[in-house]
């Protein structure tokens, strides 16, 4: 959603996980640009991932249940 800081090792992003708006660190991926889709993991965005991936892995969250946990979690 959007990126702050010049420096690479602290910019940090808004990032939105389904609805549920976050902040991750993209010291790991310096290259990723509003709009890009990341994994993130304990508050770091780990790698980048093309759209239809990020998708197929939306999927799989909304079947296992985990998209909705992580809104409950952000109330």
């Amino acid at each position: 959603m959007s990126i702050s800081g010049d420096d690479p090792m602290t910019r940090m992003g808004k990032v939105d996980f389904s609805g549920v708006i976050k902040q991750a660190s993209l010291a790991y991926v310096p290259e990723v640009q509003v709009g890009d889709y990341v994994i993130v993991h304990v508050g770091f965005a780990l790698s980048k991932v093309d759209e239809e991936e990020a998708q197929k892995v939306f999927g799989y969250l909304k079947q296992i249940g985990e998209l909705a946990e992580l809104e409950d979690k952000s109330a």
